[in-house]
């Protein structure tokens, strides 16, 4: 399970008060009409600051922020290929930038590193599951989101329990393993009160648990029970619920409308439009979910 969920209570940054950019005005206007030909100066400085869309197009290739541990979000497959669903995200922007998806370049860092990287610019854009928090979104911008995260349990398909209303009938007699969180009861026990949660350092810690048949379910994100019920098929069961519902996109940095207005002009295509063909084949590698083909006419995303 993702410790991504630790921060949805990031601190608020300070708020920058107006109490001075009211007196610069006031000051402005006793001063004279001399004064007020500063503003249009500065309009003109502001906007002659290259977008970072127009620095990534004269560098020639996109670098991106991501990790490498995480399936089937960002990792390395058996050819030590960094692959993943942030890693399509990010091709496809590569893609629309420079008509070829290998023009990127991953600078891989740890969840912690996913802010800072944008605010000094060492990264164009971060793709690494990072959840929309009201926190986050005072440091930085935030893209369309191009998935929603939850949390469910996995069972073994030759087990006891086969539905949600069996692990809820279950009571205090189910006993689920899940990686070691400080919030993980709360979150289990949300939607099965009297559960018993086993905490183990390590997701695969946790599945070898329900492989080796010591607790009844695996609890975590529901992204990494599609993706594990995808290399094992046949051999586990979801329980069909999910809960503590959040949404996955990308991030930029502050104060660039036209680069953050072009990525989401990517994504929102990507899932609606020119290059959903390419989306939905990387919706059903990583999670087996097949997407519903959009409809043909008035846009349905304004119905």
């Amino acid at each position: 399970m993702s410790n991504d969920r630790d921060n949805n209570a990031d601190a608020s940054m300070l708020r920058r008060g107006v109490l001075g950019l009211s007196a610069a005005g006031a000051l402005g206007s006793v001063a004279g009409a001399g004064l007020g030909l500063l503003a249009p100066r500065a309009a003109m400085a502001q906007e002659a600051t290259p977008s970072r869309l127009q620095t990534v197009l004269e560098r020639g290739h996109l670098i991106v922020g991501t990790g490498s541990t995480n399936p089937p979000w960002h990792f390395e497959d058996e050819t030590g290929t960094l692959v993943g669903m942030d890693i399509d995200m990010a091709r496809l922007l590569a893609k629309g930038l420079f008509d070829d998806p290998e023009k990127v370049e991953f600078v891989l860092q740890g969840p912690d590193a996913r802010i800072p990287s944008l605010v000094t610019e060492k990264v164009d854009i971060v793709c690494q599951f990072m959840t929309v928090t009201p926190g986050r979104a005072q440091q930085a911008d935030f893209t369309v989101p191009y998935y929603r995260e939850g949390v469910g349990v996995m069972m073994m398909a030759d087990g006891d329990y086969k539905t949600f209303d069996d692990l809820k009938a279950a009571g205090s007699n189910l006993t689920l393993s899940a990686l070691q969180n400080v919030f993980i009861e709360d979150w289990a026990h949300k939607e099965l009160p009297e559960a018993r949660v086993d905490q183990f350092e390590s997701p695969d810690a946790a599945l070898q648990a329900l492989n080796a048949r010591r607790v009844d379910g695996y609890f975590g994100d529901q992204s990494a029970i599609r993706w594990l019920m995808q290399q094992a098929p046949g051999r586990y069961v979801d329980s069909g619920r999910g809960w503590l519902p959040n949404s996955y996109a990308s991030a930029v940095k502050q104060g660039d409308p036209t680069w953050l207005n072009w990525v989401n002009t990517v994504y929102r295509e990507a899932m609606l439009g020119v290059d959903f063909d390419s989306f939905a084949a990387s919706y059903q590698k990583w999670f087996g979910i097949t997407l519903e083909t959009p409809k043909v006419g008035f846009p349905s995303e304004f119905a």
